[in-house]
């Protein structure tokens, strides 16, 4: 067995790569309501993302919050995050699709 190769599959094992496609990114912020109220500032898909990692991840709201900042600013995307609070609202109501 070569244990330099072992060495670096082991290694490669805690690389994180995210990406973060041009629809999601288009469709960050919700399409305008027509109807009375306040309009949303996240789509359904961006509370969605951050849910998702937030139970990949195995990290609180807060940190979810700055984890996706992070993500963001990384990428040198010019996107506001969901505050810990709103996640904890919208993620309440939200249906999410599950593929079986």
């Amino acid at each position: 067995m070569n244990c330099s190769e072992y060495n670096e599959s082991l290694q490669q094992r805690g690389d994180v790569t995210l990406w973060v496609s041009d629809d999601v990114v288009q469709n960050w912020a919700p399409p305008r309501r027509k109807t009375r109220g306040g309009q949303a500032r996240y789509s359904d898909l961006a509370i969605e993302i951050c849910l998702t990692l937030r139970v990949v991840f195995r990290i609180p709201l807060r940190q979810t919050q700055g984890f996706m900042r992070s993500i963001a600013k990384l990428m040198g995307l010019n996107l506001a995050m969901p505050d810990y609070s709103t996640l904890s609202r919208r993620g309440k109501g939200l249906m999410i699709a599950q593929n079986r």
